[in-house]
């Protein structure tokens, strides 16, 4: 059994507002998030737009600062390390980001944008080892020789995600957090990326966590799944599990949403009603009781509890507690 490469706890990411009803409160993007990821595991995070995967995904980079609760990496607890603690930290945990026209620096060439993380972090003693390494983690990840000497605005959306990619190997990490690689991208170059980071998991035995709201992609890459609601996690299982026994109803909505590539298949979509509540003015009890099918009165007034429901498999909802129970 793999040991535990990140443990989150109790995770919060409050952001101060100001309403002209309620004076200063809080926008609740992570309100008490937990889990943790195995070494050599992909974990996918799928939801709606808001309901804080990208949030998260930058909180546990250190990227923003939590509110509360404890980021443990490595068997080290870095919930709150300063930028200097987290120098040596960031060999360890590297992320690659949504954008990639917004994420590579355009004055920069693609040598030097690879060549960054390991010049601060003093991999190398001369510029020629630099440059080896560039070469070599620019093949690995599908571009060519001559490439490194030009700049982001030369290149498609699939090709600067490969430099994005490789940038974030430069470091040797062991886990990287991908928030949405590959949603900018055509269908055809999607696949491509994917499976480089698919073939780079094995060649590098490196962890992911894998943020998109896409949950072909997510079951395409993901050894375990969990599914996020208004800054809380539903549901969380293996792959398997999840994907032929959704149990919360807001899983099984996702999930009955997903296009089928036959056309002759009948749809049993389940259209939810209403919108996502304000994170700001969250509902009390279940966050999803308003839209929920199922709801009950418990659900309007306590919040769910984890509840396992099979292997690896864990809910929060009352309707699963009083099955349980029964």
């Amino acid at each position: 059994m793999s040991k535990n490469l990140l443990e989150v706890k109790e995770l919060k990411q409050y952001y101060p507002v100001h309403t002209k009803e309620q004076g200063k409160t809080f926008v609740r993007a992570l309100d008490g998030v937990s889990f943790e990821v195995k070494e050599g595991e992909t974990l996918g995070i799928v939801g709606e737009s808001g309901c804080g995967k990208s949030t998260m995904g930058l909180t546990v980079c250190k990227l923003i600062e939590p509110t509360s609760g404890a980021i443990i990496l490595d068997d080290e607890d870095i919930t709150f390390y300063r930028r200097k603690q987290m120098r040596d930290i960031r060999k360890k945990i590297q992320m690659v980001f949504q954008d990639p026209y917004a994420s590579l620096n355009p004055r920069m060439s693609v040598r030097d944008i690879i060549a960054e993380p390991m010049i601060i972090h003093k991999m190398y003693k001369t510029d020629k080892e630099i440059d080896q390494r560039v070469i070599e983690l620019l093949r690995q990840v599908g571009l060519d020789d001559y490439h490194a000497k030009r700049y982001p605005h030369e290149f498609s959306g699939g090709q600067r995600q490969r430099i994005g990619v490789a940038r974030a190997l430069a470091v040797e990490p062991k886990l990287i957090i991908a928030d949405e690689p590959v949603s900018a991208l055509d269908v055809s170059i999607q696949s491509q990326v994917l499976n480089l980071l698919c073939d780079l998991r094995e060649q590098y035995h490196l962890t992911y966590i894998f943020i998109s709201h896409d949950l072909s992609v997510v079951e395409h890459i993901s050894d375990r799944v969990g599914v996020m609601y208004l800054g809380n996690f539903v549901e969380m299982a293996d792959k398997e599990s999840l994907y032929k026994n959704p149990t919360h109803p807001y899983t099984q909505a996702l999930l009955s949403a997903v296009p089928s590539p036959d056309p002759t298949k009948k749809s049993n979509k389940i259209i939810l009603e209403g919108n996502i509540p304000s994170p700001i003015n969250a509902p009390k009890g279940c966050k999803f009781h308003p839209r929920c099918r199922f709801c009950m009165d418990i659900c309007k007034e306590v919040a769910p509890e984890k509840t396992q429901v099979g292997e690896n498999h864990y809910v929060y909802c009352h309707l699963c507690n009083q099955n349980q129970s029964e």
